[in-house]
C-alpha cells in the first residue's frame, strides 16, 4: 500500500462488494492517490443459482458454487479497476452461512437454525474474526473503512457479522478515522423503482412499496456521484452471472437476484458514517482526513 489514502471494504459474500458498494469501489480505484483493497469474508456457498445450465453447482448438489464465484468475483473487481483483494483468514476459511427468508413478503433474512461448522454467523467464530480483520486493517493501515448497517440491509446473518467485526476491528486499529455502512435511502430507492416500473419491457418484477430495505433520508450523511462508472458497475454485475441477471434499456438499468424482483442502478450510492455530527453531508469518504 503505497498511496496517501486507503480504503478498506469489508464485505460477507462475492456478489456484495459489486451490488452495495461498486461505485465507490471504482470511483477510487481509479483514484492514483487512494489505495482500495476489498475483503470479502466467505466464497458465498448458500447462494442460489441463476443460469439453468449452472444448477448442478449449488450446495444440495455439487457443492462447487463457493469456487466457480471465486472467478465470477475475479471478473468483477477487474472491471471494477482492479482493487486489492482478501479473503478473511484466507480463501474457504469461512463458509457462507445461508439464510431463512421471513416476513411480510418474505423480504427479511434470519439466521438458519442449523450452521454448518465453519459458517460465518457461528457465534463462536466471532472473536476469532475481529482478531482476523483487525491484524488485515493493522497491516493495511487504512483511514476509511466501509461495510454494512447493524441490520445487514436486510437481515442476512452474514452481513450483520461483517458489520460487528468491523465495527470491532476499526476500533482497535488506529488508522482508522472513519467507519462507513451502505445504505440505500428511502426516497432515492423508490425513484428508481419507479422509473424501472414505467420503463417498457422491464422484464423483472416491479416491488412492491416498502419491499426493497432502505433507511430514512434524514439518517444519510454522505452520498458519492459515480454516475461516470455505470458501466463499470454493469460489467462487475454482469460477471456475478449466478447471482445477478441485468437489463438495460438506454439509461434505464435494471438488475434482479434469483427472486426476480427488479432493483434499480442508481447514479448516487449512499452511505451513514458512524457517530457523524448532526447535518453532516459529505460528497468524498474521505472529506476531513488529512493523508
Amino acid at each position: 500500500m503505497t498511496a496517501s489514502r486507503r480504503l478498506v471494504l469489508v464485505h460477507a459474500h462475492p456478489d456484495d462488494e459489486t451490488l452495495a458498494t461498486g461505485g465507490v469501489i471504482a470511483r477510487y480505484a481509479a483514484d492514483p492517490g487512494t489505495d482500495v483493497t476489498v475483503v470479502t469474508c466467505t466464497l458465498g456457498e448458500e447462494g442460489e443459482v441463476i443460469p439453468a445450465e449452472l444448477a448442478e453447482l449449488v450446495p444440495a448438489r455439487a457443492d462447487q458454487l463457493g469456487g466457480y464465484r471465486i472467478g465470477e468475483l475475479a471478473g468483477a473487481l477487474a472491471a471494477l479497476g482492479a482493487p486489492a483483494h482478501h479473503y478473511l483468514g484466507g480463501v474457504g476459511r469461512f463458509r457462507d452461512s445461508g439464510m431463512v427468508l421471513a416476513g411480510a413478503g418474505g423480504v427479511r433474512a434470519t439466521t438458519p437454525d442449523t450452521l454448518h461448522p465453519r459458517a460465518f454467523a457461528d457465534p463462536g467464530k466471532r472473536a476469532e474474526e475481529t482478531d482476523l480483520l483487525t491484524e488485515l486493517l493493522a497491516e493495511l493501515e487504512p483511514q476509511v473503512v466501509v461495510s454494512y448497517a447493524d441490520d445487514g440491509g436486510y437481515g442476512h446473518p452474514d452481513h450483520v457479522r461483517a458489520h460487528e467485526i468491523t465495527v470491532a476491528a476499526a476500533a482497535k486499529v488506529e488508522s482508522v478515522r472513519k467507519v462507513y455502512f451502505a445504505v440505500h435511502a428511502r426516497s432515492a430507492l423508490d425513484a428508481g423503482v419507479a422509473a424501472l416500473a414505467a420503463a417498457p419491457g422491464m422484464p423483472f418484477r416491479v416491488p412492491e412499496p416498502g419491499e426493497l430495505p432502505a433507511v430514512p433520508d434524514e439518517t444519510v450523511t454522505t452520498r458519492i456521484d459515480v454516475a461516470a462508472f455505470r458501466a463499470a458497475r454493469i460489467a462487475a454485475m454482469r460477471a456475478h452471472a449466478t447471482q445477478v441477471a441485468v437489463w438495460e434499456d438506454g439509461p434505464t438499468v435494471a438488475y434482479a437476484m434469483s427472486n426476480d424482483v427488479a432493483q434499480p442502478l442508481l447514479d448516487v450510492e449512499e452511505y451513514v458514517l458512524a457517530a457523524a455530527p448532526s447535518g453532516t453531508a459529505e460528497t468524498d469518504l474521505f472529506e476531513g482526513v488529512d493523508p
